[in-house]
């Protein structure tokens, strides 16, 4: 099991609540109530910075496309490296859902 240095009784809550949602909708209105849309836009600013870089884009190419900082990207790039696979577990499991769509 993966010890993580956020692993908490109320992180684990808020995790099972999240497991809890069904559909996009439910999603949304979740998301909606728990984040801000500067929170929301930065996490799909960084899943989409890891998919360019899956992809093999240049930290140039997607700064142009995004619009996103170096910063950003490096720490994307690091945590796909270097992390918890959290980002190649996600686009693995997108990207087999899109091939059977």
């Amino acid at each position: 099991m993966y010890g993580s240095k956020m692993k908490s009784e109320e992180t684990d809550h808020l995790f099972e609540a999240i497991l809890s949602l069904k559909d996009l909708e439910e999603c949304y209105r979740f998301f909606d109530d728990l984040c801000t849309f500067s929170e929301i836009q930065a996490m799909t600013q960084r899943l989409q910075v890891a998919e360019m870089l899956e992809a093999g884009n240049t930290f140039s190419q997607i700064s142009k496309e995004i619009g996103v900082s170096s910063a950003t990207i490096t720490r994307v790039n690091k945590c796909i490296s270097y992390g918890a696979d959290g980002y190649k577990i996600v686009l693995k499991r997108m990207k087999e859902k899109h091939a059977h769509e």
